[in-house]
C-alpha cells in the first residue's frame, strides 16, 4: 500500500501546471489531516514540483529537467529577488528562457525581447508595455510601482510583472548565483542517475523457492536480488551465499536477509558509494520514502560514476574546483605537489584556511593511490598538525607518503614545507573502492 504521504505527492503531480493548491484542499481532496497535507507539500517543493510565494500561495510549476536545470520559473524569481507580484498571477508558473537588461532606448530594446523572456527595468512605464506586448514578463527594480494599463495587460496575457526593491545590478547578480548554483547542483550525481530501474530489476517474492532462485541465478550469476511483497515494498534481499547449502523446496523468506541497508534516489552516490565500502556490500536497493522499490545500484555502477564525473567539463565552479586548479605536480617527484595561496583559499586572518588544506590533502592522497595502481578512494578520517601559518601568495609543496596499504584502506602519511620549512604534517587513511 502507498503511504498517504506518496499518495498526495502522486496528486500534486497530477494537478496541472499553474495551477493554486493549498494545505486546506489538499486535505480535503484526500481526506487527510492538514498536518500530513502541509508535509508532503513541503516535499512537493523540495522536489521542485511546486512554489510557495510569500501573499501569493503556492502554485504547481513544471518539474525542470536536470539538463534544463539553469533556467527558472518567474515563481522561482520572486523569491530570489524578495519580489512583489503586481500583475500576471496567472502565469508564475511559467519559464523564462533568458533575461534582459533594460538599459537602452526602446527601439533598440525590441530586437532583445522574445516570448519567455524577463526585462529587468527600472521605472520605464513605455518599457513594461513593450515588453508584455512582445510575451515577455517584467521584473521592476528600485522598488517602484507600475500603471494600471501594464497590470491590465499583465493579467490578459499571463505574463507577470514582478517588482524588487534591488537595484537593477543586485537583481542581475541575484538571478546569475541562483542559475550557477544550479549548475553546480545539476554536476553533482544522485543515485536516481544511476540506478538501475525497477523494470530491470530481478526480484523475488517471499513465497518463491530456493530452487526457482538458483534457476535463475545460474542464468544471471548477478551478487543479490530484491525480495519484494505484492505491493512493491522491499522486505528482504537474497544473495547467493543465503542460497547455499538450503533445500530446493525451502522458501526464500527463511534465507533472505531482512531489513537490508537501502538508499534513496536523492541520495548523492559518493555518499551511497561510502556506505557500500562500510558495510562490504555489492549491491544496494533504492526505495522510496515508503519503502517501495525503485531500483537497485551496484558496486560497479558507482564506480562507473566516479569515472564519468572526473572526465566530466566542470559547468560551475566550486571552491573544491578553484582549490585543485592551483595544484601542480612536481616534475622531479611526480607524487608531491606545488600550489600557491590565493585569495579563495584564505581565512578571514589571510592565511591558508583548514577547509582549503583538508581539499588539496585529500586529493593529493588520491593522486599517489592512482600512482600505485589501485581504484578509487574515498578519505575516511584525518589528522593535521599546523606548526606554521602560510600567508597568501607563499607557496607550498606537499609531499605525501604510503605508509600501509591493505586490500580495503591505505594510511597516508604528509608533510608540507613553505620556503624549505615544515609548515604542517598530516595523515589521513583512505578506503579503497574496487571492482
Amino acid at each position: 500500500m502507498s503511504t498517504k504521504h506518496e499518495l498526495i505527492l502522486r496528486y500534486i503531480e497530477g494537478l496541472a501546471v499553474g495551477e493554486k493548491i493549498s494545505v486546506r484542499q489538499v486535505a480535503k481532496a484526500l481526506s487527510v489531516s492538514e498536518g500530513t497535507a502541509y508535509r508532503a507539500i513541503k516535499e512537493a517543493e523540495n522536489q521542485k514540483l511546486v512554489n510557495t510565494i510569500e501573499r501569493v500561495g503556492t502554485i504547481r510549476i513544471e518539474k525542470k529537467k536536470k539538463e534544463n536545470i539553469e533556467r527558472l520559473t518567474f515563481a522561482e524569481v520572486v523569491n530570489i529577488v524578495d519580489g512583489v507580484v503586481l500583475g500576471g498571477r496567472d502565469g508564475l508558473h511559467k519559464t523564462l528562457t533568458k533575461f534582459v537588461i533594460g538599459a537602452m532606448q526602446l527601439d533598440d530594446m525590441r530586437r532583445y525581447i522574445d516570448a519567455g523572456s524577463l526585462l529587468i527595468v527600472g521605472n520605464r512605464h513605455k518599457a513594461h508595455e513593450l515588453a508584455l506586448s512582445a510575451g515577455a514578463a517584467v521584473l521592476v527594480t528600485g522598488g517602484f510601482d507600475v500603471a494600471d494599463e501594464a497590470k491590465k495587460l499583465a493579467n490578459e496575457l499571463n505574463l507577470p510583472i514582478i517588482s524588487s526593491s534591488y537595484d537593477t545590478f543586485t537583481v542581475a547578480t541575484m538571478l546569475n548565483r541562483a542559475i550557477y548554483d544550479q549548475l553546480i547542483e545539476k554536476e553533482i550525481l544522485l543515485v536516481e542517475d544511476i540506478l538501475t530501474p525497477l523494470s530491470e530489476t530481478i526480484t523475488f517474492s517471499p513465497k518463491d523457492t530456493v530452487a526457482h532462485f538458483n534457476e535463475v541465478n545460474r542464468k544471471t550469476a548477478h551478487s543479490g536480488y530484491p525480495v519484494i511483497d505484492r505491493n512493491g515494498k522491499l522486505i528482504g534481499i537474497v544473495t547467493s551465499r543465503d542460497a547455499v547449502g538450503k533445500q530446493g523446496m525451502d522458501l526464500i523468506e527463511k534465507v533472505m536477509t531482512q531489513h537490508p541497508i537501502t538508499v534513496n534516489g536523492k541520495t548523492s552516490v559518493a555518499s551511497a558509494g561510502h556506505s557500500m565500502i562500510w558495510e562490504g556490500i555489492d549491491l544496494m536497493p533504492v526505495v522510496t520514502d515508503g519503502g517501495i522499490l525503485e531500483g537497485i545500484i551496484s558496486r560497479q555502477d558507482v564506480l562507473k560514476a566516479f569515472q564519468m564525473t572526473q572526465r566530466q567539463p566542470q559547468q560551475g565552479e566550486k571552491i573544491d574546483d578553484i582549490v585543485k586548479n592551483q595544484m601542480k605536480a612536481m616534475s622531479d617527484q611526480p607524487q608531491n605537489v606545488e600550489f600557491t595561496v590565493v585569495p579563495q583559499m584564505t581565512n578571514q586572518l589571510g592565511s591558508l584556511s583548514y577547509g582549503a588544506l583538508t581539499t588539496l590533502l585529500t586529493d593529493v592522497g588520491n593522486r599517489a593511490i592512482k600512482m600505485h595502481k589501485r581504484g578509487e578512494s574515498v578519505p575516511e578520517n584525518m589528522t593535521i598538525y599546523f606548526i606554521k601559518h602560510v600567508q597568501l601568495g607563499n607557496t607550498v609543496t606537499v609531499e605525501p607518503r604510503i605508509l600501509h596499504m591493505s586490500r580495503r584502506f591505505v594510511k597516508v602519511d604528509f608533510d608540507l614545507f613553505s620556503d624549505s620549512e615544515l609548515i604542517a604534517k598530516a595523515m589521513v587513511m583512505y578506503q579503497l573502492f574496487e571492482r
